[in-house]
């Protein structure tokens, strides 16, 4: 088994993305602490791994990943039922406010930001530390489309995800002389509750493509969850071991075997959110 023995808290952790990597960790041998802010649907997903799992440990504790203090309470739990913390996969995220940038709620767009990038610096500022004391560790964080291209009508989940990943680009720099990986996964296309959030928003806020993308996923199908959850558990596990600090397709890179490569891109920017200039695409401007 691939993550045997170690220990995940996964935030976000109580549907979708979240509950299938969860059951991708403990298939693959590791114990696992979920966090998610319904009580009824976090304890209830808990409840259902540890029948499919019963060798497994599994705690649940619900939390705002937004909050300052919720966020170490958990990891104080987490360390407290397991002991040590290997793992940390960072999913919770929501798109936020829909529609033209200046007309959506600022305080919602404030608030989708808190969860979708604090969400990610917090938990992690929490466990680094721990990580650093142990002198090894994995931070995976759930990025999406937002990160590498513009999203009219959904700014806030933009902004944050582009965010989330120049965060994660800093973090592995700070962290690889401790030899902490932090990598970040675009999923693809999900039909999850985010997408029933755009087909509820309508064509009007979102826009007549996004809308009819997201039909589209929904009726016929879209990425599926396990190759998402599957690439979790690669850069959990020991076989990614000095990948750090890259933004990985599920869907569309070759992650199954990255280690191969891993001195080339320890090296290089591939995999990495980077500015275009006029000689990249064979233009010489003066």
């Amino acid at each position: 088994m691939k993550l045997n023995n170690l220990n995940a808290l996964i935030t976000g952790g109580s549907q979708g993305l979240g509950k299938t990597i969860a059951e991708h960790f403990l298939r693959e041998g590791a114990n696992v602490v979920l966090c998610a802010r319904s009580e009824k649907e976090l304890f209830a997903t808990r409840d259902e791994l540890a029948i499919q799992y019963p060798a497994r440990k599994i705690f649940a504790k619900t939390c705002d990943v937004a909050s300052e203090s919720g966020v170490n309470e958990l990891v104080v739990f987490a360390l407290q039922e397991l002991g040590k913390l290997d793992a940390l996969v960072l999913n919770a995220g929501v798109y936020g406010p829909m529609g033209p940038t200046e007309s959506v709620p600022l305080e919602e767009w404030r608030r989708a930001l808190d969860i979708n990038l604090f969400g990610v610096l917090l938990p992690s500022r929490a466990v680094i530390p721990h990580f650093k004391k142990n002198g090894r560790g994995k931070i995976v964080v759930l990025s999406g489309g937002g990160a590498t291209n513009p999203l009219p009508n959904i700014s806030a989940y933009a902004a944050s995800k582009a965010a989330v990943v120049r965060l994660m680009e800093t973090l592995a720099e700070e962290l690889k002389s401790f030899q902490v990986d932090v990598n970040a996964i675009a999923p693809g296309a999900l039909a999850t509750r985010l997408v029933d959030e755009v087909l509820a928003a309508g064509p009007e806020k979102v826009g007549a493509a996004f809308f009819e993308k997201n039909k589209g996923w929904k009726e016929k199908g879209a990425v599926p969850l396990d190759l998402g959850a599957s690439l979790a558990v690669y850069l959990a596990s020991a076989e990614s071991n000095g990948i750090t600090g890259k933004l990985i397709s599920a869907q569309w890179d070759p992650w199954k075997n990255l280690q191969i490569h891993r001195e080339e891109l320890a090296k290089s920017d591939i995999y990495c959110l980077r500015r275009i200039v006029p000689e990249d695409r064979g233009k010489r401007w003066n």
